[in-house]
């Protein structure tokens, strides 16, 4: 989520943010930060971190100084993203800046509880530069969070006690925001401690876990579609496992294991894979035939490697789904094919006679995904 959708996710639980509101246009900026006294500061809502260092947050002591960044700062370029969204905010007058956090801990099957008495940076820096300022607890999602886990990470990370007692409500805040919204990370950083004594929450992150949005319609509409590859939402409304990579060979699959199989290879051999495509393991004609137009899109990709293995999935279904595609589609690039498994052989069958019957020359049938492997990165080059 941007920062502006965290802070006002946060703010429900009652976690105190600084005032902010959000811009589209100079003149939406000169209004807000007329409203917030001056002196702002601007941050582009864009999907990546490390937005500080390569200048996406800027401060404006004045309304004029906020406008003319403004002016700037729109249409930029950060890290591929375009801005087009600044959140505009009032100034905090910060004395120390500290992290708290909550991020899935796979290893010990639950959720790690992160908290530093020192912030404003990447969190493996902080570990790095402050080792004894930092402190981790899991949290068991059976039993929840409990006092003594907060009361143990404020103690060994040094968290002053003046601020404990705020932290620890924030904490509570926090992992209610992280369950209720089945979030994968949830974190402050920094979390800052105002001139006046004030504990306020100068960032804001949360990642939801995509495959939980189904439960939560409400966060599904506040899904940012701009900020992800064209490719990849095709893919999500046709139900497709699909992510952009940046190689040339376009992998069709079916299965994570025998996509993830299929790009080792091509590593092997190579080549770089273009895409992870895996069409799940029962995919019918249609399935297959959006999958082969979705890999299209991609201009870069130089050949595809399509590598299925039936055992749900039939062979002949997939053909099919082959079949189509080309006749729908104009394939210039060569593609290899793969097929074992439940119905090979008429899968094979149909596909040899579609090949005789229209004189192609540029779809290559292989025995073994290693075959394919090298056969594809041969082809690209």
């Amino acid at each position: 989520m941007h920062e502006y959708q965290a802070k006002q996710i946060f703010k429900k639980y009652g976690i105190p943010i600084a005032r902010g509101e959000l811009a589209t246009n100079p003149d939406k900026v000169k209004e807000i930060a007329e409203k917030l006294g001056g002196k702002v500061v601007l941050k582009s809502q864009v999907l990546v971190g490390g937005r500080g260092k390569a200048g996406g947050i800027k401060k404006a002591d004045s309304v004029e100084e906020a406008v003319e960044l403004a002016k700037k700062m729109f249409g930029m370029e950060l890290k591929g993203h375009r801005v087009e969204k600044l959140y505009v905010e009032e100034q905090l007058d910060i004395e120390r800046e500290m992290y708290v956090g909550f991020t899935l801990d796979r290893s010990n099957k639950g959720f790690a509880l992160i908290v530093s008495s020192v912030g404003g940076m990447d969190i493996e820096e902080i570990a790095i530069k402050h080792p004894d300022k930092i402190a981790r607890v899991t949290v068991d999602p059976l039993f929840g969070l409990w006092d003594y886990q907060i009361r143990e990470v404020l103690y060994r990370s040094n968290m002053p006690k003046e601020y404990q007692k705020e932290i620890s409500k924030i904490i509570k805040a926090l992992y209610r925001v992280l369950v209720d919204h089945e979030a994968e990370l949830t974190e402050i950083n920094p979390l800052v401690v105002t001139k006046d004594g004030k504990i306020i929450a100068a960032d804001a992150r949360l990642n939801i876990d995509d495959n939980a949005l189904f439960r939560h319609p409400d966060l599904k509409e506040m899904k940012d579609y701009t900020e992800i590859d064209q490719s990849e939402r095709i893919a999500e409304e046709k139900g497709l496992n699909f992510v952009k990579l940046d190689g040339n060979i376009g992998v069709i699959a079916n299965g994570a294991g025998m996509s993830m199989s299929t790009m080792d290879l091509i590593y092997l051999e190579g080549g770089k894979p273009a895409n992870f495509c895996d069409v799940g393991g029962g995919a019918t004609s249609d399935v297959v035939k959006e999958a082969m137009n979705l890999v299209l899109m991609d201009k870069s990709v130089k050949v595809i490697f399509v590598n299925i293995f039936g055992g749900i999935t039939r062979c002949d279904e997939v053909a099919k789904g082959l079949i189509n595609a080309f006749s729908e589609v104009k394939v210039d690039i060569p593609i290899v094919l793969r097929l074992a498994g439940t119905n090979e052989e008429e899968g094979r069958k149909i596909i040899e006679e579609f090949i005789k019957e229209n004189n192609i020359s540029n779809i290559h049938i292989v025995e073994t995904m290693e075959e394919g492997a090298k056969k594809a990165v041969e082809l690209a080059g």
